[in-house]
């Protein structure tokens, strides 16, 4: 899994250093040749299959049962959010003082409250980073994942997809304006389905022996050929304007290829997952989602204007330069802001374990002298 959330994020930055390269989007001015780099939406429709997938194979093995509401909700804060607060301060600093993130101009007072409180996907306000989007939709998807549970565990896995699905579809089809795109609010519950869908291929992790076997891999290809296809012969404007359908037509083939990958399925595939690169990028694959694209637009639009010509040179240029500078950052960003918050999951370990660090003694006797402290 942290494989896939490696490859997922470099996509995403391989999709922005495109996007703000080329004008015109989703009818680009790039070479043609670069168009599969055109589909950065579906990544994170991709991350957050992933997501529910990855949080429900533990409840999966208890029935459908999680560990506490109270305790899913403490923790998945102390996850998300620290890092997250740490990449909108740098954000915010490079939109006001560097590069705006957002056509509406600079962040103002109601983006540092809005994005803040992580309500972009119910509130507007010009934007300091404009990956975030998705953060705010994962926020609301984490808030009902308790529900998704109970729902699983009380009806089955069609009536859970039936009551996220059916209300989505029967809004699509009462729209008569343009399908919602990247940055809109309102997403999370349209992009409910894709993420219960991870949650039901979770259930491949624990379910028998001959559930386990059958070929996932070949249901995932199959799923995803006749959407593929479609994308490609009605071209990228057709699938930007149709991305309400496409997330939701293309979520099960992602939960059968994560349903493959979590049974060892393709061997090859799994040995490039689970190669110390792949491992390692993923490791801080959050961190990089979170902080390139301020690197990516300020290189393509401070940089790369003194050095090279628009177009194509501009896009090698910000491959060279962008690429390692967001990986690299994103290593160092994780070590301070990332990495702690996944060791530890109190301030009293991580207190601990960083007077630890600081001092040369071990962890134990850090926490025991905090501790002592703490009672005098």
């Amino acid at each position: 899994m942290d494989g896939l959330r490696g490859l997922a994020a470099l996509y995403v930055v391989l999709f922005h250093c495109w996007l703000y390269t080329f004008p015109g989007f989703p009818n680009s001015s790039a070479p043609a040749w670069l168009d599969g780099l055109k589909f950065g939406r579906l990544a994170v429709v991709f991350f957050l299959v992933l997501s529910g997938f990855s949080l429900a194979i533990s409840p999966a093995g208890r029935n459908w049962r999680s560990a506490g509401i109270g305790e899913f909700l403490r923790r998945r804060a102390w996850r998300i959010l620290p890092p997250y607060w740490a990449a909108l301060a740098i954000s915010l600093i490079l939109s006001w003082f560097v590069v705006p993130a957002s056509h509406l101009g600079r962040p103002t007072g109601a983006s540092v409250l809005v994005y803040g409180l992580v309500a972009q996907d119910n509130f507007s306000a010009p934007t300091p980073n404009g990956a975030f989007w998705s953060i705010g939709v994962e926020v609301e998807l984490y808030l009902l994942f308790p529900l998704f549970l109970f729902l699983r565990r009380r009806l089955n896995a069609v009536a859970l997809i039936a009551c996220v699905t059916l209300p989505v579809i029967a809004r699509g089809l009462m729209a008569t304006d343009a399908s919602p795109v990247e940055g809109n609010n309102w997403l999370a519950p349209h992009l409910a389905p894709v993420f219960v869908a991870g949650i039901i291929g979770a259930g491949v992790v624990n379910a028998s022996e001959r559930v386990q076997r059958l070929p996932w891999g070949w249901f995932a290809g199959l799923a995803a050929l006749p959407v593929l296809a479609l994308g490609l012969i009605q071209g990228s404007v057709w699938t930007v304007d149709h991305y309400f359908w496409v997330d939701l037509a293309i979520a099960p083939a992602m939960t059968m290829l994560l349903s493959a990958v979590s049974t060892g399925r393709p061997a090859t595939l799994v040995r490039l997952l689970t190669a110390r690169p792949m491992q390692s990028l993923g490791s801080f694959s959050y961190s990089l989602y979170l902080i390139h694209l301020p690197i990516v637009m300020a290189v393509i639009r401070r940089v790369a204007p003194h050095f090279v010509s628009p177009g194509l040179p501009t896009f090698w240029f910000t491959l060279a330069l962008a690429l390692p500078v967001s990986v690299l950052g994103a290593w160092l960003f994780s070590r301070i802001f990332e990495i702690p918050f996944k060791q530890n999951r109190s301030w009293k370990s991580l207190i601990a374990q960083r007077r630890s660090r600081w001092s040369g003694a071990s962890a134990q006797e850090a926490q025991g002298l905090f501790e002592e402290s703490a009672q005098r």
